[in-house]
């Protein structure tokens, strides 16, 4: 198998520009209209759009790889890293942090150089134990070819299918090296989105640590992505659309490493790719403006920390069937107390009762946003106006 390390012209990438034009405008236009999404936030929702992409990333980045996280103790590490109120809400883990610290330190110091040695630290904070599930590993150093070549394999044990097989160990100081000096120094002509795209293609077809090279190659994707943009804030997570297009992905790596040079098809993939996280991201950025704008427009009249905590919910989940019995169990008090706690929402307004049930009365999310006044659309939007969302 003639993998695409093996050509002599390697790594002399070549794309056609013509025929990636379309997918990287498309993608550049989605990231100017999120970005003006974002402008209109103010300072204090714009931290919690990057606090919810940064979530995201996290958890999905690890997903890919088989890895489930607790996304309380993710959104709790990052939120402190932001200065967020909820920071210490949940208790922070030290595999969490691991991933948190890179993911962050990829976009937050975008413009700091790549070296080798902040390509070790990034792969000691992902395994802090020196272990990779029950193996121990070589943690913060190159990988050796100890036990044989390195290839990304699946199947039965005894006859497995070989994806890719990676470059020799002996070949990582000078391979790596060059590929951190292309990315110091990207030629003026290359976009940065196909910028990244190359970036990420590069690094994961060099694999150069024992594991951990996904996450590190989308790390290394973020932080071209953030040069290109000119931001140490990220509002869309390309790892997320990755995850949701998993096999998808996989199969445009493995057909490019199993290629040639002409890398036409995977950077048309990854551009579409990396256009359809910033539409997704578009409309959690809508999400975010709804819930300030609801916050906003009951400013003068507070809800209860219970109200608060069952009103949060509904926003997430408008369709979600609430019962008294719910409320009570969610918020830990007496059917009395929930009972009131609902009629009082119901005469607000917030919440109106299912027809056609007798027993086990249900209510529905009544809130259309249609109540939000002007001047709690100009306050959600100010720079510097507090959270509206409650912290949770």
């Amino acid at each position: 198998m003639a993998w695409i390390w093996t050509r002599r012209e390697w790594p002399e990438f070549r794309w056609d520009a013509g025929r990636l034009l379309p997918a990287v405008t498309a993608a550049r236009l989605a990231q100017g209209r999120l970005l003006g999404a974002m402008e209109s936030l103010g300072f204090a929702l714009r931290l919690e759009a990057e606090l919810h992409s940064t979530v995201e990333d996290v958890l999905t980045t690890s997903a890919i790889e088989g890895t489930v996280l607790p996304p309380a103790s993710v959104r709790s590490s990052v939120a402190h890293r932001l200065g967020l109120d909820e920071a210490g809400v949940t208790a922070r883990q030290r595999d969490v942090e691991g991933v948190v610290d890179v993911v962050m330190d990829a976009t937050r110091n975008c413009t700091k150089p790549v070296t080798a040695a902040r390509l070790f630290g990034w792969h000691a904070a992902l395994f802090p134990t020196g272990r990779s599930g029950l193996s121990r590993i070589r943690v913060g150093r190159y990988r050796d070819d100890a036990q044989g070549p390195m290839q990304v394999v699946s199947g039965a044990l005894g006859r497995p299918t070989v994806h890719f097989e990676a470059p020799p160990a002996k070949r990582l100081p000078a391979e790596t090296r060059r590929l951190l000096d292309w990315l110091a120094r990207p030629p003026p002509t290359v976009d940065g989105l196909l910028g990244a795209g190359l970036v990420h293609l590069w690094f994961v077809t060099l694999h150069p640590f024992d594991d951990g090279n996904g996450r590190l190659a989308r790390a290394l994707a973020d932080l071209a992505l953030a040069r290109a943009d000119g931001l140490g804030q990220r509002f869309f997570s390309v790892s997320s659309q990755l995850e949701r297009e998993r096999r998808a992905y996989y199969e445009a790596l493995e057909a490019t490493q199993r290629g040639g040079l002409d890398v036409t098809p995977w950077l048309e993939w990854f551009s579409g790719c990396v256009g359809r996280a910033v539409a997704h991201a578009e409309t959690q950025a809508l999400e975010v403006r709804r819930k300030a704008a609801f916050w906003q427009a009951h400013a003068a009249a507070p809800f209860s920390p219970r109200q608060q905590k069952l009103l949060a919910r509904l926003l997430d989940d408008p369709s979600w069937r609430l019962t008294a019995k719910h409320w009570a169990t969610v918020c830990r008090c007496s059917a009395d107390t929930a009972a009131r706690d609902i009629q009082d929402l119901v005469g607000r307004g917030l919440l109106a009762r299912n027809p056609g049930e007798a027993r086990n009365t249900s209510y529905r999310f009544a809130w259309s946003g249609g109540d939000v006044t002007p001047a709690a659309r100009s306050a959600s939007s100010r720079p510097g106006s507090p959270p509206a969302t409650p912290r949770r």
